[in-house]
């Protein structure tokens, strides 16, 4: 059945069954992320190889986020949501045995990048159902409410991850996440409505792929909305990569206090989700996005010039990090929800081409943080400032004058 737009904005709350379903199945993939990170040195202890080898299976993991994505949307909107999302679960499942029963990092990293390829079904069907069902302003408030279910993995997989290492084994982080995604499976085959109509849809064609692929990028708002989403979460990403060195290493913050930072700005970014989702009901979604770009572009500015005159005080760092962060809150569901607002249709391709290219810009910024690496703040300042500056001038340019130019 189709339910284009015929769910009330009444239906959004946190307590909405489909709701909590999608927020745990988005979630699959970044929790694979966090809670195995505890387990490095134990992996590369038990399979006799070498120290670092265990960031190779993190890096097949991004790449399969990237790459899974484009396939799952164009499925999605071929053969309704409800199967290509299964279709990933079970492939995510078998990856994650897999892992549990690897023998070596060779054989870890192509089960991850697997493991990847089905996990990130979540990632972008989720998205489609939610575009399926609400208007752009509604479907900004469900981004925002899934960022408060999504929010509480960053702050306990880590330390979820860290006892199951330490009292039963690593391979038991593997084995936890299969039982997971086989949970989730379980609720959608059994609880998950198909939002998303076929019977109108022409067979798949991979010319056809492409071709709606190229329409997307040619899109001005499509892009628009895309890169200055996606410029502010690669600062993030920036962070993520960055601050690890700088609050334990410059700072010389105890490493057992460092989570604590951590999940203070995640919980920043949950606190002004919700604050946006409260907002929509009286704003459109675009003028509260325009609003917010301003703030991480004016934080990096004010981080870069005090990182390069040497007055980064750890202060000053603490305090822009969790507004850049928790701005995020702001830019991430009204931008993801902007971009999706005309592609109802193919909300599914759309979707994972959205995802894509912004996962790789973060994974730009997180490589930038460390080619720039010099024993200071600045790489991280550097990359932080240029993002949020970019997606301000991304918004500008695309959007801003967009509308300027149709008005004259």
């Amino acid at each position: 059945m189709s339910n284009n737009n015929q769910h009330s904005s009444s239906s959004i709350s946190l307590l909405s069954g489909w709701l909590l379903l999608l927020g745990a199945l988005t979630g699959l993939a970044p929790l694979s992320i966090d809670m195995y990170l505890p387990g490095f040195p134990a992996i590369e202890k038990s399979l006799l190889a070498r120290a670092g080898s265990a960031e190779l299976t993190l890096a097949s993991y991004f790449i399969g986020l990237a790459l899974g994505q484009l396939f799952y949307g164009p499925f999605s909107d071929r053969f309704g949501r409800r199967r290509p999302l299964m279709v990933g679960l079970v492939i995510y499942i078998a990856a994650s045995v897999g892992c549990a029963f690897a023998g070596s990092i060779p054989e870890l990293i192509f089960w991850r990048f697997l493991q990847a390829l089905g996990g990130c079904a979540g990632m972008v069907v989720t998205m489609a159902i939610i575009r399926d069902r609400c208007s752009a302003n509604d479907a900004a408030r469900a981004l925002s409410m899934l960022i408060l279910i999504m929010g509480i993995a960053p702050i306990l997989a880590p330390l979820v991850g860290g006892w199951i290492v330490t009292t039963l084994d690593w391979r038991a982080l593997f084995i936890t996440l299969a039982v997971a995604g086989t949970l989730g499976l379980l609720a959608v085959y059994f609880r998950l409505e198909e939002t998303h109509d076929t019977s109108k849809e022409p067979p798949l064609v991979f010319s056809q792929v492409l071709l709606n692929y190229g329409r997307l990028l040619v899109d001005r708002k499509f892009i628009g909305y895309t890169l200055s989403g996606g410029l502010a979460r690669a600062g993030m990403f920036a962070y993520i990569a960055g601050s690890p060195f700088v609050f334990i290493e410059y700072y010389q913050i105890p490493a057992q206090h460092y989570g604590w930072i951590f999940g203070s700005n995640a919980a920043g970014l949950i606190l002004f989700s919700q604050i946006n989702a409260w907002r929509l009901k009286n704003h459109d979604v675009t003028v509260l996005l325009s609003r917010a770009l301003w703030l991480p572009a004016a934080i990096g500015v004010l981080l870069l010039i005090s990182s390069l005159t040497g007055h980064i005080t750890l202060p000053l760092l603490l305090v822009g990090i969790f507004c850049f962060v928790a701005s995020i809150g702001y830019i991430g569901p009204n931008s993801s929800a902007a971009t999706l607002a005309t592609h109802g249709q193919n909300a599914g391709t759309a979707s994972a081409l959205m995802g894509s290219l912004q996962f790789c810009l973060a994974t730009i910024a997180g490589f930038m943080v460390n080619l720039l690496h010099d024993g200071t703040t600045f790489p991280m300042a550097m990359v932080m400032a240029g993002c949020g500056i970019g997606a301000w001038g991304m918004h500008r340019w695309l959007i801003v004058k967009k509308i300027a130019t149709s008005k004259s």
